[in-house]
């Protein structure tokens, strides 16, 4: 079992054959909705890599919360501690322009109303924990030792990078994050070493815990307290880069839930990461299993 506790989200997405610059206004070509948040992002992506999975947020009291858990729902997620609030829907204001580069602002909404109450509703109670930082801070680190007290595997993806979250990273049994994020941890852990892979052993060495640094095209790389590995990424060219690192963590969990080991879940999890910018979107891209190359 994986339980998600993080973010559910409405995409709006326009389309554009370059990013605006500041202050500079573009013509879109195309405009759509989809269901987003790195939380339920990841937690689809679980249920399409074939895991049994549950989450657990808040959406808000509007048009937009139906739509929002519509691929969810779809999907087989368990949405039973996902509650309704007072307040707005997070929404994701996405611009992506012809090569695949995007820019997006996230209005949190509900999210933002994640709390202890949600955590303990969880009812952790082993299997695998994963979380991200588009809810308070507060409910990641309750949740963090939460699934340390109940013998349930955390894994933490410090996206997107917040610098008051540096000492949660120790807290989780395994870190992901993008080279932007890692490094601007690196700097508020002190982490020492010449380089990125350095200093990567370095965290896993003090902290005793695994972390992944994803590299977009150039593939991963992972430090643990036992050993480092690469893994390539899958060749393709991509239309929509938005939910591949969302993508990665959720197949990730789900070929460590199956019990497969750290790098052979890694090289599944990239493999699917590449397959999302296939296609547009978030959630709609996300790879069925059987789309995966053998």
């Amino acid at each position: 079992m994986i339980t998600i506790i993080g973010s559910i989200n409405l995409d709006l997405i326009a389309r554009t054959a370059q990013l605006p610059k500041p202050g500079e206004t573009v013509s879109g070509s195309d405009f759509q909705t989809a269901p987003g948040g790195k939380g339920a992002n990841q937690a689809l992506a679980a249920a399409r890599a074939g895991a049994e999975v549950r989450m657990v947020g808040a959406v808000g009291n509007d048009a937009f919360a139906a739509e929002a858990l519509a691929l969810l729902a779809q999907g087989g997620v368990d949405l039973a501690r996902v509650r309704k609030a007072d307040v707005a829907t997070g929404i994701a204001l996405i611009t992506v322009e012809t090569s695949g580069e995007n820019v997006i602002v996230v209005v949190p909404g509900a999210n933002g109303t994640v709390s202890k109450s949600d955590v303990e509703a969880a009812g952790l109670a082993g299997g695998h924990l994963l979380l991200q930082h588009e809810i308070p801070l507060e409910t990641v680190r309750t949740a963090l030792a939460a699934a340390r007290a109940s013998g349930t595997i955390s894994i933490l993806n410090i996206a997107p990078w917040r610098d008051e979250a540096a000492d949660l990273l120790p807290l989780a049994d395994i870190v992901i994050a993008n080279e932007t994020e890692f490094d601007l941890a690196a700097e508020r852990l002190k982490l020492e070493g010449s380089d990125r892979d350095e200093r990567m052993a370095d965290f896993a060495g003090k902290t005793g815990r695994a972390v992944i640094v994803t590299l977009g095209a150039e593939g991963l790389r992972v430090a643990t307290p036992q050993t480092r590995f690469t893994v390539a990424a899958y060749p393709v060219t991509p239309v929509d880069t938005t939910g591949a690192g969302d993508t990665f963590c959720g197949y990730l969990a789900a070929g460590l839930d199956m019990g497969l080991g750290l790098k052979d879940a890694c090289n599944r999890a990239a493999t699917a990461a590449s397959l999302a910018c296939l296609k547009q979107g978030a959630q709609p891209a996300i790879p069925f299993a059987d789309e995966l190359p053998v």
